[in-house]
């Protein structure tokens, strides 16, 4: 990694993860400068859905069922599919009880509708 204006390093670990922990300032400075970064203010803000509707996407190509981005082709990777899947059914049940309808309803049709999807494919 180069060093430049817009690098930082991270020193210290929070101290939650067992490291010493970074001061409230270096920890600000941290991220005053990820959030000022050029690339955030192209992409969308970041939110439940927004990340959730990440996820199926990303199942979707995995799928096959939509062209994946970098290379313009479809492709399957069903293992890949089934982990993508999973970690939106973990989501669901570690966020049950804190989403609103929603976000609820939407998270437990999407899950449907790929596992279906999956279904499909691996039959």
């Amino acid at each position: 990694m180069t060093e430049n204006s817009k690098d930082f390093i991270l020193k210290d670990q929070p101290s939650e993860s067992g490291g010493q922990g970074a001061s409230e300032s270096e920890a600000g400075r941290a991220k005053k400068a990820y959030l000022e970064g050029e690339e955030s203010a192209r992409l969308p803000k970041i939110d439940f859905s927004t990340f959730v509707i990440s996820l199926n996407s990303s199942a979707l190509v995995q799928l096959g069922v939509l062209e994946d981005p970098t290379t313009g082709e479809k492709s399957k990777n069903l293992m890949l599919a089934k982990q993508t899947i999973d970690v939106l059914g973990l989501m669901e049940e570690k966020t049950k009880g804190n989403l609103n309808a929603d976000e609820a309803n939407m998270l437990k049709s999407i899950l449907y509708d790929l596992r279906i999807l999956y279904v499909k494919e691996k039959g």
